[in-house]
């Protein structure tokens, strides 16, 4: 039996887990049900309750812990009895894949060391000898089919890989730079002192070769000639450029890796054949991340505002289980268009620049648009010189005056660039533009420069730029795999130099993968309605003769009207509308408002919210105050997240927000979806799974299992003051697995690890004081269903591959802690998976003609999933693409278990996280990601509305966005101000839908 490595502790407490794997938790077998439509599957005696059969938490505590059953001497201070409903007899659950031993220190933190011979007892600190969860097996439910992947086979080469490090004097900071010394280089050298070798480079420290140089150290002396300044005589640089052998790689190494041999894949192999396949487009295209953009590959189109946008590709190389891959996909993105400055910036304002002078608020505008953007020349003939943007002039260009000696003699703008350069500046009435070294300040007139082509915007885009940037990157699935393939035949591998000198081969056919659709599960509704079981067909169904099983009440509510065009009885009818649509989708709703609809100025969002609070806690005599409509105008800038903010962190109120134009519409669709919402914020269900409720979900149903969400969200580049916000939910009802109750906290920039999920402080009266997300969620967990978890799913969303194993030890740390602080020897079992959406992997239906093999885009079916083929070799990793497309081309979600000490089947997690992307509660479709993760998404986004708005220039626009955060610095560190808290009834509910 394996056992992995790890040092003893005197603190750990040893538990010894002796069952063996293929005997522990074996698949549940449910009976047949009916697909067909026509009725829900049909549960037999199986459910009944054994008579002798033990509590779930007993009898879970002595297999699992080895103790005989025996509690705790606190085992009762986080648990009470229960007499829920599910009792299908539960298996025993062992800690962790290898199935033998785990141990928690007496804190509940996970100690772990990699000394060989040494008993290992959980989870390693090191993620030297941490190994993810390995595959189980495959999936086998569903019905098989074929799709195609954009993966292309790459054959792996049998050349020796040689690393060489690079050092370039003097130093050089553009990569583009060193790639035009090293061009030269190779040029002059190649066929002496490189001994014919093609090398790669990466632009940086690092060259790259097949097979050996014929040296181990040597210095260069290169000189490059400045094409810029060559009309004034020609501008010679030089540099000394040291090239000494560093390492050879391993490439048997890394095909035991593809074969399945070896669990730890070979990172620097890898590094090498990416840059090696990079070199080519690298010099043909512009390169930005792992993507190459070229307004050649596809003509750009105008955003808008001085924006455009270029296509180009994604490319990746890729250990599978197939071998290596080439991961190909269409990419586009926003680039500063290269215009003449002056032209850039009226179309920037929207209007004429060159007649009519700029106010404050148009500097601060072109001031934030040109900063950082590099500018060439126009006024000096052939030579186009380029300078980066530091900032604007306060003055007009007519008033700039600068020192030309050392005795502070002055001269002006104007006559400078008339007298050097024969150029006469005609629009004087505009600001200059300040380049290079702010303390030496360089004065450009706006109409002699050009903005540099090929600079991507990566700023903030506006609600009309991202939607004009959408129609371009919106393909139908066939063209998306034409323009694909079309990519990598123009790439033309084959005939590609460093290819070829490296070995490596790529095929031009997409691949062609096993998958399987998995069946959608029932759902259950209300048995007052005319349909009580509802079976999704191509991931949708709608509320018709079906009613919310469970309803919430609204007795008492007002409404807000912020827009200035809807009339006070458009707004009343509007109201009744929707109440009755809550009523008849199975809610109680009072028809009639607790005070006439509210009429209010955007501006006084605040002052309005309280009286209309105070108006209304005065007429129901301080009854709960239950719900706040609201409508807002469509463009209403920050009024939405000050709204958002000032219910739920400062009245304690649950709203519901309306824009104007659904207002005058009307449509029942759009109705229905906000009873829906409406619904879960009042504390109500509005589906569940049918197998949920007859306790069929296997992992799920046997014991009391929380299932969480979690993500970050960071803020967008150039915000650099601006924490990031974490957000995790979790499951407050079990065995439904529906409601999720939401925390929020901010941490510092762009930082990934939760840090909140478990923390402790001191408090004077009672002493060291455990708290954290984790923590509170486990604990309303228990009030709500009366009962622990004795299960933990956790669903992470929002993690790169890069950080899996530093979020994992971090994270998976933080849940034993704040379970072992509820209650000693309290470690739920816990499976950990990532939930990925930013790749670029896409599957395509192997057959476009066959209709029944799409949905109406186009798409793969919903259900469709891939475990196989185009995964990693050895870790428990799969696709699925859960939802039925609308437009474009459905982007499947990855799931990596990373830790798995439930025993989940491939089938086991495939079917659980399909089956909950229907019981996402905002509407009546299947979604891409598995709710929990989802709901976390929405949770923190709504978090950046609590904070007061900055103060600073913003000219940022829409939902509140505009909304920056301040930090503050004290004892010589970065703090960030914590989130003003939620209000305890906000907390309970689904506030965020």
């Amino acid at each position: 039996m394996p056992v992995r490595q790890m040092k003893e502790s005197t603190e750990q407490h040893l538990v010894i887990k002796t069952h063996l794997l293929n005997s522990v938790n074996p698949v549940q077998r449910a009976p047949k049900t009916a697909q067909n439509g026509k009725g829900p599957p049909q549960h037999g005696p199986h459910n009944a309750k054994p008579q002798n059969q033990t509590s779930p938490q007993t009898r879970n505590r002595g297999r699992r812990r080895g103790r005989g059953g025996r509690k705790s001497d606190q085992g009762d201070a986080f648990v009470r009895p229960s007499s829920r409903h599910c009792t299908v007899a539960h298996k025993p659950v062992v800690a962790n894949q290898a199935g033998v031993l785990v141990a928690s220190t007496a804190n509940g933190s996970i100690k772990n060391g990699c000394d060989s011979g040494a008993i290992e007892m959980g989870f390693p600190s090191s993620s030297k000898c941490l190994s993810f969860a390995p595959r189980p097996g495959f999936g086998q439910v569903g019905t098989k089919c074929i799709v195609k992947a954009n993966h292309f086979f790459a054959e792996l080469p049998d050349k020796d890989l040689n690393q060489y490090d690079v050092t370039i004097t003097p130093e050089v900071s553009s990569r583009t730079v060193n790639r035009d010394i090293m061009a030269e280089l190779v040029r002059l050298y190649k066929e002496s002192d490189l001994g014919m070798r093609l090398p790669a480079y990466d632009g940086r420290k690092s060259l790259y070769t097949a097979g050996e140089l014929p040296f181990a150290w040597k210095e260069f002396k290169i000189t490059l000639v400045d094409e810029v300044d060559r009309t004034s005589g020609p501008k010679e640089r030089e540099y000394h450029v040291v090239i000494k052998f560093v390492a050879r790689a391993n490439l048997h190494h890394l095909g035991q890796f593809l074969a399945g041999k070896r669990a730890d894949a070979p990172q620097e192999a890898l590094q090498i054949l990416d840059i090696v396949l990079r070199e080519l487009s690298t010099k043909r295209y512009c390169p930005i991340g792992r993507s190459f953009f070229s307004p050649d590959i596809r003509r750009p189109q105008r955003l808008g505002e001085g924006l455009e946008s270029w296509c180009g590709f994604y490319q990746s190389i890729r250990p599978t289980q197939m071998g290596l891959s080439l991961n190909i996909d269409m990419a586009c993105a926003a680039f500063i268009e290269p215009l003449p400055v002056v032209e850039f910036v009226g179309q920037l304002l929207g209007k004429d620049v060159l007649s009519r002078p700029l106010s404050d608020s148009d500097r601060v505008k072109i001031k934030k648009a040109l900063r950082g953007v590099k500018v060439e020349v126009t006024h000096r003939g052939n030579v186009r010189r380029k300078y980066r943007v530091s900032g604007l002039t306060s003055q007009p260009t007519r008033e700039l005056v600068f020192p030309v000696d050392d005795n502070s003699t002055m001269k002006s703008v104007v006559e400078y660039f008339q007298e050097m350069y024969g150029f006469t500046i005609q629009h004087t009435h505009l600001p200059c533009l300040q380049v290079g070294n702010q303390k030496k300040a360089n004065y450009l007139p706006m109409e002699a420069c050009k903005i540099v082509e090929g600079q991507r915007y990566t700023k903030r885009l506006n609600e009309k730029q991202i939607t004009a940037l959408l129609k371009v990157t919106c393909q139908r699935p066939r063209d998306r795999e034409n323009d694909i393939l079309q990519t990598i035949q123009h790439n033309a591998y084959d005939q590609d130099p460093y290819a070829n000198e490296f070995g490596l081969k790529i095929s031009e056919k997409l691949a062609c993968v096993e998958a399987r659709i998995l069946p959608a599960p029932w759902l259950k509704y209300h048995e007052n309605g005319k349909e009580k079981n509802c079976l999704p067909q191509v991931g949708q169904w709608n509320m018709m003769n079906k009613k919310m099983i469970n309803g919430m009440t609204v007795s008492r509510w007002a409404c807000i009207n912020f827009s200035r065009s809807v009339q006070d009885s458009v707004a009343r009818g509007f109201c009744h509308e929707l109440a009755q649509m809550c009523q008849v989708s199975g809610m109680e709703f009072n028809p009639e408002p607790v005070i006439p609809i509210y009429n209010a100025r955007p501006e006084q969002v605040e002052k309005a919210l309280k009286h209309v609070y105070h108006a209304s806690m005065n007429k129901t005599k301080g009854k709960e105050f239950e719900l706040l409509l609201v409508i807002l105008p469509d463009n209403n800038g920050s009024l939405y997240g000050d709204l958002k903010r000032i219910c739920e962190t400062d009245l304690g109120l649950i709203s519901q927000c309306c824009l104007t134009k659904h207002v005058f519409k009307i449509s029942k669709q759009y109705l229905a979806n906000v009873s829906l919402k409406i619904n879960v914020k009042m504390g109500g269900r509005n589906t569940v799974l049918l197998d949920a409720l007859s306790c069929r979900i296997p992992l799920v149903s046997d014991i009391p299992t929380i299932i969480f969400g979690a993500d970050v969200t960071h803020p967008e580049n150039g915000e650099d003051s601006c924490p990031s916000i974490a957000a995790v939910v979790a499951s407050q009802d079990w065995p439904e697995v529906t409601k999720y109750a939401g925390l929020v906290c901010a941490q510092a920039h762009r930082q990934e690890l939760i840090q909140d999920l478990y923390k402790t402080w001191h408090d004077p009266v009672r002493g060291t004081v455990s708290g954290g997300m984790i923590r509170d969620l486990l604990v309303s967990f228990r009030k709500a269903t009366g009962q622990k978890p004795l299960r933990i799913i956790f669903y992470r969303d929002g993690v790169s591959e890069g950080q899996f194993y530093q979020v994992l030890l971090y994270e998976l740390d933080a849940i034993r802690k704040a379970c072992a602080s509820l209650e000693p020897n309290y470690q739920p079992p816990v499976t950990f998976i990532v939930v990925q959406k930013r790749h670029h992997t896409r599957l395509f239906a192997n057959n476009h003609r066959d209709k029944g093999s799409t949905d109406k885009s186009g798409n793969i079916l919903p259900g469709t999933v891939v475990d196989s083929k185009i995964c990693h070799p050895t870790e428990f990793d799969f696709y699925l693409c859960s939802h039925a497309g609308i437009q474009g081309t459905s982007r499947p979600a990855h799931y990596h278990v990373l830790w798995d000490e439930n025993n989940f089947t491939a089938d086991g997690i495939q079917s659980l996280t399909n089956n909950l992307c229907y019981t996402y509660a905002r509407c009546t479709r299947s979604v891409s990601v598995v709710p929990p993760a989802y709901y976390a998404h929405l949770a923190a986004f709504r978090a950046r509305f609590y904070t007061e708005p900055d103060m600073q220039e913003n000219g940022s626009t829409g939902s509140g966005a505009g909304h920056g955060f301040k930090t503050t610095r004290a004892a010589g560190e970065s703090g960030v101000r914590p989130l003003p808290a939620l209000k305890e009834n906000v907390k309970r509910v689904m506030f965020y839908c």
